[in-house]
């Protein structure tokens, strides 16, 4: 079992910055696959980003290709989700979710097993 902890949403103005954490209750990620999701109201669950646990590979939805960045810190069990340069279109709950997966990166969310609460981010124009 994997408990995944979203925090670092907010509220910021169009072309600023902000940078989401996911951290992970377990030491055990290897062979995890960590995405980015994010769900505005009345839409559903879209991809944003995944990377592999060790950082070896990542891929990025097309709007946010440039703008976004993931990075981690396997000491704190912990990744992060970079965005700069931030639209009102971005506004929405960020979600992290976690997948033992080899050799890909899901972009489905139903492939995800562990989520996590979500966290708001909104972009004001």
């Amino acid at each position: 079992q994997v408990r995944l902890v979203e925090s670092g949403g907010g509220l910021v103005q169009a072309g600023g910055s902000l940078r989401l954490s996911c951290a992970a209750s377990t030491r055990t990620l290897n062979n995890y696959v960590v995405g980015w999701f994010r769900q505005a109201p009345g839409k559903e669950r879209e991809f944003v980003a995944a990377t592999s646990w060790n950082g070896g590979s990542t891929y990025y939805t097309d709007s946010v290709k440039g703008r976004f960045t993931i990075s981690g810190d396997n000491a704190e069990n912990t990744k992060y989700l970079q965005m700069n340069r931030l639209k009102p279109e971005d506004t929405g709950v960020y979600f992290c979710a976690a997948v033992i997966v080899n050799f890909r990166l899901p972009i489905n969310a139903y492939e995800y097993t562990y989520w996590g609460q979500g966290t708001q981010v909104t972009v004001s124009p």
